[in-house]
């Protein structure tokens, strides 16, 4: 759903579960650090506002959007993290590099899920404009950092469901 038609920020209907027992990580781009530093500190607060403790979060930094998958890749295999959270932004400039970028780190960050079987949550904003960006970092349509917070403990949720036997097919 297009953030136009969601606050990023809202999850009204929604059971979140206790995050008290799960451990993150947060990989984040330095490229367009106004906006990357705004997600990161979204999705931090969200964690703690949901019961994550805060040494059970770590963070770190990698140059760009592009570098997001291996930094990734780094956080789970040294991590110790039941879930990584990859917060970007890449921004449309006048050259095919925006494609290039952010085909590369939907594909990445996907493999990653796949490779590890543990949550690797798409926080990378892909907007056209620096306005859209600010936007969506507690902006008008909320914050992308929230929401990928909120991903990783709800899938991190379902999976604990699986393992205890309670997520059964079915309504």
């Amino acid at each position: 759903m297009a953030s136009e038609l969601k606050n990023l920020s809202t999850f009204e209907g929604t059971e979140i579960p206790n995050a008290a027992e799960m451990k993150f990580g947060i990989v984040w781009a330095e490229w367009n650090h106004s906006i990357t530093q705004k997600l990161m500190q979204g999705a931090y607060d969200t964690l703690i506002k949901h019961g994550a403790k805060a040494e059970n979060i770590i963070t770190r930094t990698v140059p760009g959007a592009f570098e997001l998958t291996l930094g990734g890749q780094y956080m789970a295999e040294h991590g110790n993290v039941d879930a990584v959270i990859c917060i970007g932004c890449v921004i449309q400039g006048d050259t095919k590099h925006f494609d290039f970028i952010c085909d590369a780190v939907a594909k990445g960050i996907t493999n990653l899920n796949l490779q590890f079987g543990k949550p690797f949550i798409f926080g990378v904003l892909t907007v056209n404009t620096q306005e859209q960006a600010e936007d969506r970092t507690g902006g008008k349509h909320g914050n992308k950092g929230d929401e990928a917070a909120v991903t990783a403990i709800k899938m991190l949720g379902m999976k604990k469901s699986f393992e205890s036997g309670k997520g059964k097919i079915g309504f």
